[in-house]
Parts: structure tokens; sequence; C-alpha cells
């Protein structure tokens, strides 16, 4: 338990000693590289203080000069503070519209062109899945959870139909992210974070436009998501 109050507190007294500096340079340069990076490395190097380790595989998957939407599983808090800083150049990530109202944290997301989402309004997802389109043809890369929400036992969840169509309506190509380890490390619903090592796999990118609908994409991102995960992880048939 101690592990995680040092982690959070970490996160916390970095956004708000770091951030505001961070927002005004990127609010007076209209440089926000510095912001995302620095926000990056400080959400790694908690990860890294408290003694989680990190093994990337498959980063020779990606091809230099091409932007992705990468789709990974979802089963712990670890994920986006591990996943984000490891993927090269700069991403944008799907996060809950509630989050948007933390003061600093909130202005930093926008600058670095987050997209809010809100998944209880059809009309605002809607919006949502332009917003994240229009990022990507602006050359950023894209990260999703399409379980949409954590995973309770580790198992991967049915997907959610949105960023599919994101995927399909953008042409940009999937790339599948297996997360190893971090339900170990810190499950869903529970406080204690313990060390161990962690693997981000990377696979080979999927073209949206080689599949005929949307649900024979989302099938073989869930199976080349899957095909990484222990058997007692993968979903129960």
């Amino acid at each position: 338990m101690i592990r995680a109050v040092v982690l959070l507190a970490f996160w916390a007294v970095s956004i708000f000693i770091v951030g505001p500096v961070l927002l005004l340079y990127a609010f007076i340069s209209g440089d926000i590289n510095p912001l995302y990076h620095i926000s990056n490395g400080l959400a790694i190097f908690g990860v890294r203080m408290v003694g989680v380790r990190i093994e990337v595989r498959g980063m020779e998957k990606l091809q230099a000069g091409h932007n992705y939407i990468f789709m990974a599983n979802h089963s712990s808090n670890l994920d986006p503070p591990i996943l984000m800083p490891t993927i090269p150049g700069r991403a944008s990530v799907l996060v809950k519209k509630e989050v948007f109202r933390i003061p600093i944290l909130g202005a930093g997301m926008k600058m670095v062109d987050l997209v809010p989402v809100d998944r209880s309004d059809r009309e605002s997802a809607i919006e949502s899945v332009n917003a994240a389109i229009a990022v990507l043809h602006r050359g950023l890369h894209m990260i999703i959870f399409p379980e949409g929400t954590r995973s309770r036992d580790g198992r991967l969840l049915p997907f959610k139909k949105g960023p599919f169509h994101l995927a399909i309506d953008s042409g940009v190509f999937v790339a599948p992210v297996t997360l190893l380890g971090t339900y170990e490390l810190w499950p869903k619903n529970a406080f204690a974070l313990r060390p161990g090592t962690v693997a981000v796999v990377f696979h080979t990118p999927i073209d949206p436009r080689s599949y005929p609908d949307r649900d024979s994409l989302m099938k073989a991102v869930a199976e080349t998501i899957e095909s990484a995960l222990p058997v007692e992880r993968r979903r129960e048939d």
C-alpha cells in the first residue's frame, strides 16, 4: 500500500508544482512538446520509482513516420502511464470528460490535444470520434483501450464499437498492444501496488481497409491482443 501512496503523491506533487510552469511556457511559446514529454517522463519515472520494471517488445514492427491507433487491453491504473511514454512520438488519448475538470491537469490535457469523451451521450460520443479523427489527421497517434474500462479479473472484456468506427473512418492503421503484468501488480479495486516487471508487446499493425466491416476488424484486433496473454487471462469461450 505504501508504494501506491508514494506513486499517487508523486504524481499529485508533480502536477501542482511542475504543471503550472509547463503550461505557462506552452501558452507563451506555443510549443507544447516540453509539456507533453516532461509530463510523460514524470509519469513513467513515478512508476519505475515504486519498483515497476518495463520491458518493450516488438517496437521494430512500427514504421517510422507513420501514426497509428494503438489499441491495448486494460486491467490496471498502471496501463496509461506505462503505455503512453513508451510510444514513439506524440499521442492523444480518449479521456473521460470528468477528468478535464481537474485543475491544472485538465488544462494541460487540452493543450496536448487529448480528446474528452462522454459515453453516456451519443451525440457527444460522435463529436469525440470526429475530434479524434482531426487529431489523427494532424499526424498524432491515438491511444485507446477498447474495452472501455479496466477488467476486474485481467481477462479481455468485450470491445466497444466506437474505436473501430474511428479506425474505419480515419483509415489509420491499428497497432494492437498487449500489456502483460499490470493486472498482477495493481489490479482494479486493489490499493496495494506490488513491484515487478511489466511487458509492453507491440504487434504488427492492421490495415482497417483490409476488413469488410467493423465486426471483423474488431475480432482481428481482439485476437491479436489476446494472442500474447497467458491462457488464464484469455476470454472464456
